[in-house]
């Protein structure tokens, strides 16, 4: 791993995407692991960056600051990107994925908080512009890190990102439990980097090092024989095909009950009984 960037991040890194954003207060320290290199600051996955030049971006950030209040009672969030904002797709077969939200989440006042495209630079500006404000929910499931490798983003650059909003996600929601999910397994060619970051996150998270964030990596369930299986994604049969990226809707289902037990757990709830 390039020295230049340590694994896991200080507070003092995190303070500078805060300020950088403007933010009227930086978050607390905690958690301070190793000094601050002096070129920590041109790590482009801890600057928070907007998307607000796309009209739907923008405005799907703007509906769900606008519709806080009434969400005030939310107990549980969805944090990431287009796999999460897939929840409120309706479209069977192969992208019906209202069902599963109805089943696993809508009971528990969840919320979903996915924008497709994301990465960890736009999580970090929308925690920082509102987007969990007056909230005070039990879990926030995670899952981001896609689309940074997907577009150039090195290991040591993702994992600085991925650490950021977990440290973002502690300032804003103290008293909230970080259920984090390891990338999922794709067909593109970063696979072999969030293999990387996977492994990186396990060590960091999964040993309770940090006691308010949970770990779990459930990319074997996209495999079939040693293989990741197209059959659990929808990308490979899209007209033109394209690499297996998305879940289809039996690769999400396949994941809510990958991860229902753990959810359950950390909700303090008893867990919700696949559908026949």
């Amino acid at each position: 791993m390039d020295s230049r960037f340590p694994g896991h991040l200080t507070a003092a890194l995190v303070c500078l995407s805060f300020l950088s954003a403007g933010s009227a207060q930086a978050p607390a320290a905690k958690k301070v692991d190793d000094p601050v290199p002096a070129t920590a600051a041109s790590i482009p996955t801890v600057a928070p960056k907007d998307r607000l030049s796309e009209s739907w971006w923008a405005d799907r950030h703007k509906a769900i600051v606008a519709s806080l209040p009434n969400h005030a009672d939310a107990q549980l969030l969805f944090l990431g990107d287009s796999i999460t904002q897939n929840y409120e797709k309706a479209s069977p077969p192969n992208e019906n994925f209202q069902p599963i939200w109805q089943q696993y989440y809508a009971p528990r006042k969840a919320l979903n908080l996915g924008f497709g495209g994301d990465t960890t630079a736009n999580v970090l500006w929308r925690l920082d512009h509102g987007e969990v404000a007056g909230l005070n929910p039990k879990v926030v499931v995670l899952l981001i890190g896609t689309n940074d490798t997907a577009r150039g983003r090195t290991v040591e650059e993702t994992e600085a990102g991925i650490d950021a909003v977990i440290v973002a996600l502690e300032y804003h929601l103290p008293k909230t439990k970080i259920f984090l999910l390891g990338i999922l397994p794709t067909g593109l060619k970063s696979m072999s980097a969030d293999l990387d970051i996977n492994s990186y996150l396990a060590t960091r998270y999964a040993g309770g090092h940090d006691p308010q964030v949970s770990f779990t990596d459930i990319g074997v369930i996209f495999y079939e024989g040693g293989s990741l299986a197209d059959g659990f994604f929808y990308d490979p049969f899209l007209k033109p095909p394209s690499p297996a990226l998305h879940p289809n809707t039996l690769g999400q289902r396949r994941m809510a009950s990958a991860i229902e037990g753990h959810l359950a757990r950390l909700m303090g709830d008893t867990p919700v009984a696949p559908a026949n």
